[in-house]
């Protein structure tokens, strides 16, 4: 039930002190005829070793037992309590509970996205994917990190995500993507090729350091990598080159905060009568008033400003630039003649 170090040692030191107390319990209500509470009592002062005088002078046989119970009770006691106070003191309390009720839904989930490391980029990644409605799970073995930010609007699961248990308990059968963020290569490569191995359809897009890693992330099972810093060496070169360029593209962010997005529509399951019409037959551009600024073919061409003569096929992708209401229109046309099929 719990999979992590963290965890495990809670349960078991419970557990270990529940059993003593159990033991202790029954040994004085048979050998020395105890009622429930007079042997609890009996067991808790012998576990504690706090010295208070017996309920009744015990027999030779009770003697026996409480010494054995006093040897074998000391030391798991002495665990079991600075376990759980440790427990309590770092809040592990409140987010074995809590996070046991999030991941409890990880199995109903599908389509989800698992992201690797928590992160400057794990972080801003997880941000913008719920900025878009996305359910987002985090595997991450910083237990700190995870306490620190339990209150976050996410779902984390703690642990190596190269261990097959644990990408299996963050639901990758069901996943539509991950992505892993990790600041070393090394541990993107076989966070990627353990994934890979779990799930041959998933979309895997993995972040790298050094140029040379491009092609080991990509053969190891990769779709995409993606190097941060070149990207924003890229973007800040395009500030000083092209400015209102590199700044209208900026607008154009996730957040979509000057009212415009730049997103996809996927054209799946186009029902047959809509098939190889074309982009004016539809007549988005005039329903909607968003723009069709490019266009995706099944095989993966791209074409960027398509004509209205651009026909439309199954699978297709469309890149939409317009205001969220207006992309909302178009994937409700799409809806529609699905709806009509």
């Amino acid at each position: 039930m719990f999979k992590n170090k963290h965890n495990q040692s809670f349960v078991i030191a419970f557990s270990l002190l529940l059993l003593i107390g159990l033991i202790g319990i029954l040994g004085f209500m048979l050998l020395e005829d105890y009622n429930l509470l007079e042997a609890s009592y009996m067991t808790v002062i012998t576990v504690a070793t706090v010295g208070f005088n017996e309920v009744h002078p015990l027999s030779d046989t009770g003697k026996v037992f409480t010494i054995i119970l006093i040897i074998f009770s000391f030391s798991i006691f002495a665990y079991s309590l600075s376990t759980i106070t440790s427990y309590f003191v770092e809040g592990r309390i409140n987010l074995l509970f809590k996070g046991n009720k999030k991941t409890g839904g990880i199995s109903k989930m599908k389509d989800h996205i698992i992201i690797v490391g928590y992160g400057r980029n794990g972080m801003q990644t997880a941000h913008d994917l719920l900025l878009l409605n996305k359910k987002v799970i985090i595997i991450e073995k910083n237990h700190d990190l995870i306490v620190s930010h339990q209150n976050d609007n996410v779902i984390f699961v703690e642990g190596d995500a190269t261990e097959d248990e644990i990408l299996e308990q963050a639901g990758i059968q069901k996943a539509s993507a991950l992505i892993t963020t990790l600041p070393i290569d090394a541990d993107n490569l076989y966070v990627v090729l353990t994934a890979r191995s779990l799930n041959a359809d998933l979309q895997i897009i993995s972040r790298a350091s050094h140029d040379s890693s491009d092609k080991k992330l990509r053969t190891a099972g990769a779709s995409h990598v993606v190097m941060p810093e070149k990207v924003g060496g890229t973007f800040m070169a395009s500030l000083v080159a092209k400015p209102d360029l590199a700044e209208f593209f900026h607008r154009l962010s996730i957040e979509g905060n000057e009212g415009i997005n730049l997103v996809e529509v996927v054209c799946s399951d186009l029902p047959s009568e809509f098939q190889n019409q074309t982009i004016h037959d539809m007549s988005i551009r005039r329903l909607t008033g968003a723009n069709i600024v490019g266009f995706r073919t099944p095989d993966g061409q791209y074409i960027i400003n398509p004509s209205g003569e651009t026909v439309m096929v199954k699978n297709a992708k469309l890149f939409v630039l317009g205001t969220p209401d207006q992309i909302e229109k178009v994937k409700e046309i799409i809806r529609q003649k699905r709806r009509h099929s």
